[in-house]
């Protein structure tokens, strides 16, 4: 077999980081759960052990075969649990917030809708492959028509994951994926445009059927009005203001740690913004703790990494002859690169914080295991594509 080995190397050096940043950054968690200073960096240590092990598996498999029964087990598998879990007792489930979100497995948490989301991607290319293309020429009635069922079907995820489960975000970067891998698939502009309208309008809806995310709203706007009210007139900006009660101290925590780390940070296990001031630093926040802790520099390091990742999935896509692998392989980079903008837009304060993990750094076992899902597929479909002699596993 012939799967790109840069792509598993670059994918490796991110587990591994992720470790290390697990230990660090996660000290003040320890103590507040009054559990072993190792704790999370041993659980995480074996997500990535399981996470790598996945991914060299899949990377030596046959495409032929196994691609397309994996995939759609993903896609099915997950569903069905998703459909399941609140109807299942809390014994099997874990619930916060109201949101059965977690299924227990011996002694872990997973969740499926990581897993969905790879399955999701998979159904679209394999679908998108046999039934759209080149739009021809057709009307916007036509290619709504043609676009109905996966309507229909991101429609009911939808209200799995954001009205169920409550996670917005998660439905956010599924939206996003699909409105551009349908350009990928040969829709016209016109229909992405109105599709993205569509999106938008149904993310609006959400957010104002639901208070907490309202105070979400609130809280990111009263730290990003300032630089924004200024441009407009003093009668229309007092309208648009909101009470400085609301200012939202996990972003200014954030960007106070971001600052804190200069150019080459304050060293590793000497942040102190993760000693109470971010929640769980080593989750949702994992780009602050490393910005304080390793600096600008760490920051471009994984930044690069990621990208090269990024640009070695799209090289498999790129001379991919099957339509299929070529697809399925620019999903699984989008949506590994919007879960990032969108955590990484968050944590800066550029848009409200969804709640979205960083793609194989940040601590967390599904997020884990279901990127390396996506990646040991690509892989496995890499088997199938010309590299030009590029290193192979």
């Amino acid at each position: 077999m012939n799967a790109d080995r840069t792509l598993f190397t670059l994918v490796s050096i991110l587990i591994s980081v992720s470790v290390m940043l697990s230990y660090s950054l996660a000290s003040y968690t320890t103590l507040l759960f009054n559990v072993n200073e190792f704790h999370f960096a041993i659980r995480q240590a074996v997500f990535a052990v399981l996470g790598i092990g996945i991914i060299f598996i899949l990377s030596r498999l046959n495409p032929d075969k196994w691609l397309k029964p994996i995939g759609f087990t993903l896609f099915f598998g997950s569903l069905i649990a998703m459909i399941a879990m609140p109807f299942m007792p809390e014994s099997f489930v874990s619930a916060v917030g109201g949101a059965k979100r977690w299924i227990k497995v011996a002694g872990f948490s997973l969740a499926p809708v990581e897993f969905f989301k790879v399955g999701f991607v998979y159904f679209l290319a394999w679908s998108f492959s046999r039934k759209l293309g080149d739009h021809g020429g057709m009307g916007l009635g036509s290619e709504f028509k043609r676009f109905a069922p996966y309507g229909v079907v991101f429609l009911g995820a939808m209200f799995i994951i954001a009205f169920l489960q409550k996670d917005l975000g998660q439905v956010v970067v599924l939206g996003m994926t699909l409105l551009f891998m349908l350009i990928f698939a040969g829709s016209s502009f016109r229909f992405f445009l109105t599709i993205l309208g569509g999106i938008f309008m149904a993310i609006v809806i959400f957010i104002f059927t639901a208070e907490h995310r309202i105070l979400r709203i609130k809280s990111w706007w009263a730290l990003a009005q300032n630089s924004v009210l200024d441009l407009l007139p003093a009668s229309l900006a007092e309208k648009l203001r909101v009470p400085v009660e609301v200012e939202p101290y996990q972003i200014g925590h954030s960007l106070n740690a971001i600052h804190h780390g200069g150019l080459f940070g304050v060293g590793i296990g000497n942040g102190t913004f993760k000693l109470g001031f971010l929640s769980e630093v080593h989750t949702d926040f994992v780009l602050a703790g490393l910005a304080e802790e390793f600096g600008f520099f760490g920051v471009v390091f994984v930044v690069v990494v990621f990208l090269w990742m990024l640009q070695r999935i799209f090289k498999v896509a790129n001379r991919a002859k099957d339509r299929t692998i070529y697809l399925f392989s620019i999903g699984i980079g989008l949506i590994l690169s919007f879960a990032f903008l969108v955590n990484a837009y968050g944590i800066s304060g550029i848009t409200p914080i969804k709640g979205i993990s960083v793609p194989f750094l940040s601590y967390g076992g599904s997020a884990m295991l279901g990127a390396a899902f996506g990646v040991g597929m690509v892989l496995m479909a890499s088997n199938k594509v010309d590299m030009n002699g590029d290193n192979k596993l």
